[in-house]
């Protein structure tokens, strides 16, 4: 059975398009830049929560602070090469402080085969950045949610001004 995620893309228009990417902890990911970041999401059971439930839980344990309030609109699933799949929930971020961010933790034998276990947070920093930046920085699994993200708000702006 795939292994199935949930997660927010928030964004914010001004002055140009921006979506929230965060970059993943612990001492695999430290060195490294390029698909080293990720949508704040996580796993779930399929019929424990709804999906949005799921993404808002886990945004929440990742970051130590609320999701925004909704509306939210779901962006889609979309499969990494590994057969997981993540449903990507997007909200506009504007207004969205990362002032008071608490980053969860997780344990983790380190170093390897050493027998000792040390905390590392679940993700180390977040960053407000452009669609192309984040299309080179977030795992490969999750770089068409940012052209998904981009023809949604093609599509609503086309339909607004209609």
């Amino acid at each position: 059975m795939a292994i199935t995620s949930a997660g927010i893309l928030l964004y914010r228009l001004a002055p140009e398009l921006q979506v929230l990417i965060a970059h993943m902890g612990g001492p695999f990911w430290a060195s490294k830049d390029a698909g080293a970041w990720s949508i704040p999401k996580g796993e779930f059971t399929e019929g424990e929560e709804s999906a949005l439930d799921a993404a808002r839980r886990e945004f929440r344990e990742e970051l130590g602070v609320d999701p925004p309030e909704p509306p939210y609109a779901e962006l889609g699933t979309f499969a990494y090469s590994s057969g997981k799949r993540v449903t990507v929930f997007i909200a506009d971020g504007t207004g969205f402080s990362l002032d008071d961010l608490a980053f969860g933790e997780f344990e983790l034998e380190w170093p390897p085969r050493s027998g000792r276990t040390a905390s590392f947070p679940e993700i180390d920093r977040v960053e407000w950045t452009s669609p192309d930046a984040a299309r080179e920085r977030l795992v490969k699994g999750q770089r068409p949610a940012i052209d998904a993200l981009e023809a949604h708000l093609a599509e609503a702006s086309s339909s607004s001004s209609a």
